[in-house]
């Protein structure tokens, strides 16, 4: 008996890739791409449908969460440790920050990747503070 059982699956370009959609969830690799750079976030978005999976795998990545207040928008970041996992709930403005090496793996609902998000584009002002907290984690 030759045959494999086990699949494996590594996403080695740049971005997002959903490799593994089965049922009603999904297995996705996310690597650094310019957009995602420390000092380059220029929005946020949600999921309205999934709470979202990630797990660093490789490199330096921050969780970003925006929480909106009736004056401003607020920023609380997570530097991740490699292997552990964090969730993100269903409705939480949120993004990514990476260095140019990080690949993170990310487990949500299926197809989200198709339609369940929507954009919140940061000004310049909040991507000012945005950078200047990232730059205090690093």
């Amino acid at each position: 008996m030759n045959q494999m059982i086990i699949e494996t699956y590594h996403h080695k370009g740049g971005g997002y890739n959903p490799f593994f959609i089965k049922d009603n969830w999904q297995v996705a690799q996310l690597n650094y791409m310019p957009e995602l750079g420390f000092r380059s976030i220029e929005k946020l978005e949600k999921h309205m449908e999934t709470d979202e999976i990630f797990i660093l795998t490789k490199g330096i990545a921050l969780l970003i969460i925006g929480l909106e207040t009736a004056t401003e928008l607020q920023f609380q970041l997570t530097k991740m440790e490699p292997g552990v996992t964090y969730n993100v709930p269903v409705n939480a403005w949120h993004n990514i920050a990476m260095s140019t090496d990080a690949e993170v793996i990310i487990v949500e609902k299926s197809n989200t990747h198709l339609g369940d998000f929507i954009y919140r584009h940061l000004d310049k002002t909040e991507q000012e503070n945005l950078v200047k907290k990232i730059s205090s984690l690093l």
